[in-house]
């Protein structure tokens, strides 16, 4: 089953506005099931452009990586909030919306490759924290991806992008 935006007039259709909101929020939030219940998490993560992928960081155990495991097909959501418009009873906002897969990254140069990416995107000064990311530190870590097959976009008519 396919939906699509009602409102054709806020839709985000320019793939470029989809990917930057990807690129300017800090956190996405996703939708896990498992036996028929849902869960929603919020993660810091970094988009990757070039091959349509969110990667996040977790813990080495805990709920969120059950969900992952028992079912990898999640839907997400991003959003850009500026906040409610004062005297015009409406709101500034731009969201997107995607369906994607799951996957733990194993490969100790594909976790650095994703690390980097999150600490492009979240940090204001990366290069510290670049020069001590240190393959130790990386095999201990749990590094995931998502590789988006879907995405949509809206917006208030109000917001430029």
């Amino acid at each position: 089953m396919s939906y699509h935006v009602k409102r054709k007039d806020l839709e985000i259709t320019d793939e470029k506005h989809l990917k930057k909101i990807l690129k300017e929020t800090t956190y996405v939030t996703l939708a896990l099931s498992m036996n028929n219940q849902p869960y929603l998490v919020s993660l810091s993560h970094g988009y990757d452009e070039k091959r349509n992928r969110i990667y996040f960081h977790c813990a080495t155990e805990g709920k969120k990586l059950h969900y992952f495991k028992a079912n990898p097909t999640i839907w997400g959501q991003a959003m850009l909030d500026h906040g409610y418009l004062q005297g015009k009873c409406t709101h500034l906002y731009a969201s997107v919306h995607f369906q994607g897969k799951i996957t733990i990254i194993e490969d100790l140069q594909e976790k650095r490759a994703a690390a980097e990416c999150m600490i492009n995107q979240l940090d204001k000064e990366p290069a510290k924290l670049l020069a001590d990311l240190a393959d130790k530190r990386l095999n201990n870590a749990v590094i995931g991806k998502i590789d988006i097959d879907y995405i949509s976009g809206k917006k208030s008519k109000e917001l430029e992008l």
